[in-house]
């Protein structure tokens, strides 16, 4: 064991080179097996051909055990993964578990996450590519623990009680630590949802929350299609209520800026079934709340062009709210295709944002080309829906207007608006 851990300080001494000679065969093995499992209290994986260019359309699996009684600890030393929003063309996937376990996470780009910690004793690591865009791929290294050993950077867990508590490592007493990743796993019986409020709250401040975040969602796994927000900076999130019986909350802490952390608690409520109304008397037709379909039509574009409501009333309805630049429009069928260069990032939903440095891009789709009508190089704000892909859509009902200066108060105190 002391061998091992002296090799694992030399990794970070010398390079992520030196770890794939130093563990040739470990390596070697994955490349002709594309699926690997072990049992070894500490040791070191990589992905194929690493640190060159790992191959497109592969699928490769490593099973981690360590022995009975442990939990695996994985570290992330190098990630250099062709970058997306939202992970969608190469990853790699973490998981508590070898099968139908809880997924911990899902990396790309080249952004290294804490230290992630298994529940028992096995582990199960997973990374796909595709065909196209292709970097060096990812060194981690993986260790056995006792439950809690690792003191402040161990956190997370199943919560099953009908009410409790999570918060970070070191709370109340000092700042959480830099690289730690935690995931609260909340399961309410099946008639029932869960209702989450922080108490305080404190996380390193960024008007994207790329670095460090909280982010909830539906279900038991991290699924940006069902994340319900992503929070930091130093004002509590509104209460937060689960569309199911089952909530993930998530907890990344990167290795540069800490703050004081957060401290949360959930509680069951029961489920809430829609009842029948009777409208009021009306001359007037009823506002439909159908949702309007997202996609270009002669019917759609008849519409009366002309905007609806104020900043205010559209927020809550929006999946996405955005200020930003016009870089590109083209026009294509009936529709205009936009490029955004981000001002700043309101309401995100599951809107794909690219980065390119410092520069945060998106694309959004004007279905009726004329309506709203923008142009190239003007600032907006956006108000609209996002569709499968992650694209943001605008249709004739949605809300864009021009953005000035004057707009900035306004916004900020919609973004902290419970809806």
């Amino acid at each position: 064991m002391q061998a091992v851990e002296k090799e694992l300080e030399l990794i970070e001494e010398y390079s992520a080179v030196w770890a794939i000679r130093t563990y040739g065969a470990l390596a070697r093995n994955e490349i002709i097996n594309n699926r690997l499992s072990f049992t070894w209290e500490s040791g070191v994986i990589g992905s194929q051909g690493y640190p060159g260019v790992y191959p497109p359309n592969t699928k490769c699996v490593w099973r981690i055990t360590v022995p009975e009684g442990r939990v695996v600890v994985l570290s992330f030393r190098f990630i250099d993964l062709e970058n997306d929003n939202l992970c969608r063309y190469d990853y790699v996937d973490v998981y508590s578990g070898h099968v139908s376990g809880q997924r911990l996470g899902r990396f790309c780009g080249t952004f290294k996450p804490g230290a992630l910690v298994s529940t028992g004793n096995k582990m199960l690591l997973q990374m796909v590519s595709d065909a196209n865009t292709a970097g060096s791929g990812f060194l981690a290294v993986f260790s056995a623990a006792h439950p809690h050993e690792r003191g402040d950077q161990y956190c997370g867990g199943r919560l099953d009680k009908p009410s409790g508590t999570f918060k970070t490592p070191n709370w109340p007493e000092k700042d959480y630590p830099a690289g730690v990743t935690c995931s609260w796993h909340i399961v309410a019986p099946k008639n029932q949802i869960i209702e989450v409020k922080f108490e305080k709250f404190d996380v390193e401040r960024d008007n994207y929350c790329r670095y460090d975040h909280v982010s909830i969602f539906n279900g038991a796994e991290i699924n940006d299609a069902k994340r319900i927000g992503k929070y930091c900076g130093d004002s509590p999130p509104a209460p937060v209520f689960s569309e199911g019986n089952q909530l993930l909350i998530q907890f990344l802490s990167d290795l540069s800026l800490t703050a004081d952390g957060f401290i949360g608690h959930y509680k069951f409520r029961p489920k809430k079934f829609p009842t029948t109304t009777i409208p009021p008397t009306t001359t007037t037709q009823p506002v439909t709340t159908r949702p309007i379909p997202l996609k270009y039509s002669v019917a759609l574009c008849q519409q009366k062009c002309k905007r609806r409501g104020t900043l205010e009333s559209n927020y809550c309805s929006s999946n996405f709210v955005i200020t930003g630049t016009v870089i590109t429009a083209v026009i294509r069928g009936g529709s205009m295709y936009a490029t955004i260069s981000i001002i700043n990032v309101y309401k995100e939903g599951s809107l794909a944002i690219q980065q390119a440095g410092k520069t945060m891009s998106t694309k959004i789709i004007i279905l009726c080309k004329k309506c709203p009508f923008i142009r190239r190089g003007l600032n907006y704000i956006f108000m609209g829906q996002v569709d499968e892909e992650g694209r943001g859509k605008i249709a004739p009902h949605h809300f864009v207007m021009a953005f000035k200066t004057k707009n900035q108060k306004g916004l900020n105190v919609l973004k902290n608006k419970q809806c």
